[in-house]
């Protein structure tokens, strides 16, 4: 007899978050997951798994951690937009918030670990005023805390807001589009460990306020996630550490020490590098007949030995390059570097160096976005390339990885609040941001690099904008030691990326990467004073004295925009039967015209004289024609008494045979033929809508405005 099944562990925990209820439920689904939970908040669900491999992966010194953000868009009611009607590879979005999640519960993992270890968060229900990338994030945390994996968790996470000059927890759809703060906090009970923003210029106090407020609230939810794992948690797996043998480090530290410090201390990376590879040579010719078991654990003490050298010296106050703690690299700036792009700024601090080239397009070139969010296009783009000769690597081309499109999302947040709206600007923006080289803070060199493109492209930008990190170096007693301006060895040896993008009057993004179990408020209140002089330096000293303001106008090759707007019932006319009057004008113009649903008209094209004459156009269609205006029109009929001139698609007038030249006119066809382009003024409109022009008078009334412009 067949059975019905049951779920003898199915679980049900709620709690309050931010002023709404959170539901976790356990138990029900996914039960060959190591950890598995639904988390509810509002109408939005998020699934979130995390598994692991029995066994660590042979051959590596890292902790293999994935983590994948699965958007679904039955979870916001919409059939995909694809050739295929099926999700593809992830969105930007879900990119950026897989990396959202991993950074903050990746350093509580242990370090020693190589088990492959795999996170998996899948959006079912979508609530437009609930984020599911928060959410997602709470889910992981429940996941992994309940699993049988070893982790030093648990986290919790939120989304904080500032409306209307309030801070608010968690704002909803209507809250967020009064929103001037774009802050997401995780934290464990005691520590921040990530932080992510975007902001309107907010000022270094009210954003340190934000995250105290969002870290308050995300306590309450690493208790009760605390309490989930007290009644349900399953004991920790036992796992093959890969800690380096003590012996073995203390061998290498003593045989290759004063050479390797020799080594790292200079400024220059490709002589880092030169000096180093000797000595490691040196170490494996040596020690690889003592521990032949072991080779692969070698590269890892040299890895070790480098960290404890620098970090030892960064303790002390001294930098691998001779600077001084809130020292910046030596900076260049240059604007105008390429011919007939659109605008082009080339940013050196140090090593790093960036190249930025914006391009200005019509409107429609705005990215049309198939995601869960409200939003469906973007009108700024920023993209960064990372190109393996950057880092003096002969690794092949494979398109922008996580990384690039977390560094370009970075760039594009930080530059976003100072890029003039659609009415001020009617173009779509994109801007690429090419390493030329890198040794560390590539991202905050591509802020600055755009900046420089922008006001060299004559975008009319609020303020301009720059980006500095500010490194740390983190002590078992509780003190610590920041740094301004860290260089890729001080990044990869050190505790933490605080970057952070800004005008002088404040904050427009940040972004922090940390490998320690978290942050105090006092490092982060430092950090920003550190940064906030760092960029008013850059600003201040660097890039306004290459270009103190955005050039005038938009460059020779850039298009040029006019905007007008047209009744929304006069539409159907402007684009014509089939759209063959908007693709006429179009054509006999040379330009390109887009009308959105409210009557908005765009017209771009290279040569500012043609679409002034497609603007007039669209005008006269949209609008009864201006009597005394002057119009450049074209001969379509001749009859005895004068000939009809079009001024525009389905609007055309006579200009009597009167009226066609300063001088007696015997013959029409003496004057005009049929196809001619003539100016004409218009005279009478009567009332029954026909149009009187004059050939006569729209030649007298330029030549007056000459003579008047030459006197």
């Amino acid at each position: 007899m067949n059975k019905m099944k049951t779920f003898d562990n199915h679980r049900v925990f709620k709690t309050m978050f931010a002023g709404r209820e959170l539901t976790v439920e356990t138990g029900k689904t996914c039960e060959l997951s190591n950890g598995s939970c639904w988390v509810k908040y509002g109408e939005t669900v998020v699934m979130a798994n995390v598994t692991a491999s029995v066994k660590p992966r042979e051959g590596i010194d890292f902790f293999p951690l994935s983590v994948d953000y699965e958007e679904r868009l039955y979870s916001v009611g919409r059939i995909p937009g694809s050739f295929m009607k099926r999700e593809g590879k992830p969105s930007e979005k879900a990119i950026l918030t897989s990396r959202v999640v991993d950074r903050p519960i990746r350093p509580l993992f242990p370090k020693d670990m190589r088990n492959d270890v795999s996170v998996v968060m899948t959006v079912l229900a979508v609530d437009p005023d609930n984020s599911p990338e928060i959410v997602g994030m709470i889910a992981t945390s429940v996941a992994i805390s309940i699993s049988d994996i070893p982790w030093n968790g648990p986290i919790g996470g939120i989304s904080v807001g500032l409306v209307d000059g309030e801070i608010v927890l968690n704002p909803t759809l209507e809250q967020r589009a009064r929103n001037d703060l774009n802050l997401t906090v995780a934290g464990t009970m005691d520590k921040v460990v990530m932080i992510e923003a975007g902001a309107n210029e907010v000022d270094d106090d009210t954003m340190l306020e934000a995250i105290i407020k969002g870290h308050e609230e995300i306590k309450k939810i690493v208790a009760f996630i605390n309490d989930i794992r007290s009644q349900i948690g399953k004991k920790k797996f036992e796992f093959e550490s890969m800690e380096v043998d003590h012996d073995m480090f203390d061998a290498i530290d003593e045989f290759a020490a004063d050479r390797v410090k020799v080594a790292l201390d200079t400024d220059d990376k490709n002589k880092r590098e030169e000096m180093l590879n000797p000595i490691k040579d040196d170490i494996h010719a040596k020690f690889d007949e003592i521990y032949p078991e072991k080779t692969a654990m070698i590269d890892e003490c040299i890895y070790k030995l480098q960290k404890k050298i620098v970090r030892n010296w960064l303790y002390e106050g001294k930098r691998v390059d001779g600077r001084g703690l809130d020292d910046i690299r030596p900076l260049a700036a240059e604007v105008g570097v390429l011919p007939r792009v659109h605008g082009s700024g080339l940013f050196t601090r140090g090593q790093t160096q960036v190249l930025t080239v914006a391009t200005l397009g019509p409107v429609s070139d705005a990215q049309k976005i198939d995601g869960l969010d409200e939003e469906d296009t973007k009108r700024y783009m920023h993209h960064y390339n990372f190109p393996s000769y950057s880092v003096g690597e002969t690794k092949p081309s494979r398109g922008p990885g996580r990384r690039e499109i977390g560094h370009g999302a970075l760039a594009e947040r930080a530059l976003e609040p100072v890029i003039p709206s659609v009415e001020e600007f009617p173009y779509a923006l994109r801007l690429v941001s090419e390493v030329l080289s890198s040794n560390g803070s590539t991202s905050q060199g591509s802020i600055c690099g755009s900046t420089l493109a922008l006001m060299d492209a004559g975008v009319p930008i609020k303020a301009p904008v720059a980006g500095i990190s500010c490194g740390l170096i983190t002590r078992d007693d509780g003190s610590f030691q920041t740094m301004v301006d860290i260089q890729g060895l001080e990044d990869f040896f050190g505790d933490m990326d605080f970057k952070v993008g800004g005008t002088k009057k404040g904050i427009t993004a940040i972004q922090v990467d940390i490998k320690v179990d978290g942050l105090t408020y006092d490092i982060i209140r430092e950090a920003f004073a550190k940064t906030h002089k760092a960029r008013d330096y850059i600003l201040d000293e660097v890039m306004l004295k290459t270009i103190p303001e955005p050039r005038a106008e938009v460059g020779k090759y850039a298009p040029k925009m006019l905007q007008t707007k047209v009744p929304v019932d006069k539409i159907r006319e402007v684009i014509g039967q089939g759209g063959k009057v908007i693709q006429k004008i179009s054509a006999d113009c040379q330009v390109k015209i887009d009308i959105n649903d409210d009557g908005n008209v765009f017209i771009s094209g290279v040569d500012i004289n043609n679409a002034r004459k497609a603007l007039q156009i669209v005008n006269t269609i949209a609008n009864d024609p201006e009597i005394g205006a002057i119009y450049r029109g074209k001969v379509v009929r001749l009859m005895n008494f004068g000939a009809f001139v079009e001024i525009a698609p389905g609007k055309d007038g006579l200009v009597h045979i009167s009226k066609l030249d300063k001088q007696r006119v015997e013959k029409v066809e003496d004057i005009v033929s049929v196809g001619d382009e003539i100016v004409v003024k218009v005279m009478e409109i009567d009332n029954q809508g026909r149009i009187n022009l004059s050939r006569k008078d729209a030649l007298a009334d330029l030549e007056a405005k000459k003579n008047s412009a030459n006197q």
